[in-house]
């Protein structure tokens, strides 16, 4: 199953005529239930070994199973820009309940930049005005990862 293209998406095609930003959800992580840190990093896998920093949205439905996995933005070696505007596109049309972010640091130091704080504070308000809460934000790198609500820095 692949997730269908949208009019909103104009990245462009790879070489099996396939959307670069959105992803094909893995038999098993369709409607997956994602309630720990370990469901999620589930869902990330492929981005952990990455040579760029990859920002990856996770819609939710109201029972916290996977809607959709879109690829938010690919970034340089040590940065990926994302505003809230690009991060809510997808959800929202989605009729998501709530979202997950993240990203991941090719330097494999999971720990969060000041950048990675602020970003995740403005994705906090916005989610508040739509109705779509932010329930995690995960950096991950090869061989670990960080978890903004685990550490008390998302509530959800």
């Amino acid at each position: 199953m692949h997730i269908r293209w949208r009019a909103s998406c104009v990245s462009g095609r790879n070489q099996r005529n396939e959307c670069v930003f959105c992803q094909k959800i893995p038999k098993e992580l369709r409607n997956r239930l994602l309630q720990s840190s370990e469901d999620i990093l589930a869902c990330l896998e492929h981005f952990r070994d990455k040579k760029q920093e990859y920002f990856v949205c996770l819609s939710l439905d109201s029972g916290k199973r996977l809607i959709a996995r879109r690829v938010v933005t690919v970034g340089l070696l040590d940065t990926a820009l994302a505003h809230p505007r690009e991060i809510f596109a997808g959800p929202l049309i989605d009729r998501a309940a709530s979202v997950i972010i993240a990203h991941n640091h090719p330097s494999g130091n999971p720990a969060p930049s000041k950048q990675d704080i602020d970003t995740t504070q403005q994705i906090v308000a916005a989610g508040q005005l739509l109705g779509l809460p932010l329930r995690d934000h995960i950096i991950v790198s090869s061989d670990a990862h960080y978890s903004f609500k685990g550490h008390g820095l998302v509530l959800s």
